[in-house]
């Protein structure tokens, strides 16, 4: 319906008035002010988790659900939770920092540790006079009495409270306990306070050593019970927790007894059979040496005889190569070959000197060739080489009057120099006249 989907979660405050508790167990009452009056109701299931007893004229704070009894389409409110109204402030505050810390990841199970098997030392933090300390010991000499107990004595409600526990907390990396367990007794929301400090959560969460949180009844829940790594209900729950059971632990001792002897028994006989196996291969070291000398001889006597096979065998394989070797003459097979070596060389030296020869020739040849087309040798007969300076400075050849014009510079070398000359003009028609052709 419209309502119920506009309000999932609200919280009422305001005076009990007509409560009936019929035989089903659930609660019927009306909450009132000066202004209005709203029905509730509160089935078994919820109402059985209160840590109080209300009545008729009590202020309370009541969170629920909004719903309509369409039976006689009343307006009513189905409670989940109720507390007295003075409690309101303090749960709301619970609430805010209990979601806080758990968006830092102090609640996460990744950094829960486990507790000690077989704990030597606990650290407890508590009251010295409560009734909480008393149960813990009472289960710890029940259960497990080796156990040492350091008691760290602190006030568990009220303005000491906070500074006194955390001042056991810094304790801890000196005692160097296996294990701590913070309790007390039950209690109203405001004599639990101090167990939702904030900074008691932090240092809970910073112990060096597994923390175990056992503060008021199993209906109480208090910050550090979610930062610590192990909650418990009760104080006398935490410590069972904490202590192994002697009478389990000297079953489990006498059970390994049994299983130990049953296995000395077993390997037990196994060494006597095995030593009853060797006792039996065991001879007399007497005879024992007497065939070990007569194997002894047995094997000098192969190898005798297999050392002089071995020598008759190669004297025949030596004589067979002498005689090859005779039959080879290898003197004459030297000599032959050294007179081949001879002709080869001769030859050789005759080949080489012949190339030599054609090779200079051809070379003489090659020289008078190449003096008669060079222009050194054009030179020495009177003639000059004109060239000019390019556009980068290089040295141009002038082969044609077309080149040059009145006023250039012209460089003309000679067999021994050069000189630096200047066009005064170009006449086309005065040229040398043709030389004839070779073989003319």
């Amino acid at each position: 319906m419209l309502i119920e989907e506009r309000f999932h979660l609200v919280y009422v405050e305001g005076e009990m008035s007509n409560l009936r508790r019929p035989g089903s167990g659930h609660w019927y009452f009306t909450l009132k002010d000066d202004n209005a009056q709203l029905r509730c109701a509160m089935f078994a299931g919820r109402n059985r988790a209160l840590g109080f007893q209300p009545r008729d004229g009590a202020q309370v704070l009541v969170r629920g659900r909004v719903s309509l009894y369409e039976a006689r389409g009343d307006f009513q409110l189905i409670a989940e939770h109720m507390e007295p109204a003075g409690e309101g402030a303090l749960r709301a505050a619970f609430e805010a920092l209990k979601a806080r810390l758990e968006a830092e990841g102090l609640f996460d199970l990744d950094r829960k540790r486990p507790l000690p098997v077989l704990p030597r030392r606990l650290a407890v933090i508590s009251s010295p006079t409560g009734a909480a300390l008393r149960d813990v010991l009472h289960v710890i000499e029940r259960r497990f009495p080796a156990l040492e107990v350091i008691l760290l004595p602190v006030a568990v409600q009220g303005d000491r409270a906070e500074p006194e526990m955390l001042a056991a907390l810094k304790r801890i990396p000196d005692i160097a306990p296996d294990v701590v367990l913070v309790t007390r007794g039950g209690g109203s929301l405001e004599d639990l306070w101090s167990f939702n400090s904030e900074r008691i959560a932090r240092a809970v969460a910073a112990c060096p050593v597994p923390t175990v949180s056992a503060v008021g009844h199993q209906t109480d829940v208090t910050i550090i019970d979610f930062v610590a790594d192990v909650r418990a209900p009760t104080p006398s729950a935490g410590a069972e927790l904490i202590t192994p059971d002697q009478a389990d632990l000297h079953a489990a001792l006498l059970h390994l007894r049994l299983r130990l002897q049953r296995a000395f028994a077993g390997e037990r006989l196994n060494w006597l059979r095995h030593l009853t196996h060797l006792r039996a291969r065991l001879t007399d070291p007497r005879a024992r040496l007497l065939q070990q000398m007569q194997r002894a001889d047995e094997l000098e006597e192969r190898l005798r005889r297999a050392l002089e096979q071995r020598l008759r065998r190669s004297r025949a394989e030596l004589a067979a190569a002498q005689k090859n070797l005779n039959r080879a003459q290898p003197s004459r097979r030297i000599a032959h070959h050294h007179e081949q070596v001879r002709q080869l060389r001769a030859s050789l030296l005759a080949s080489t000197g012949r190339i030599i020869a054609a090779s200079a020739a051809r070379l003489a040849a090659n020289a008078r060739t190449l003096q008669a087309v060079s222009p050194l040798a054009t030179l020495d007969r009177g003639y000059a080489v004109l060239s000019s300076r390019g556009p980068e400075g290089e040295m141009v050849p002038i082969t044609s009057i077309r080149q040059t014009g009145p006023g250039a510079a012209l460089t003309a070398h000679l067999q021994d120099g050069a000189l630096d000359l200047t066009v005064d003009g170009v006449d086309s028609d005065n040229r040398l006249p043709s030389l004839p052709e070779r073989g003319d």
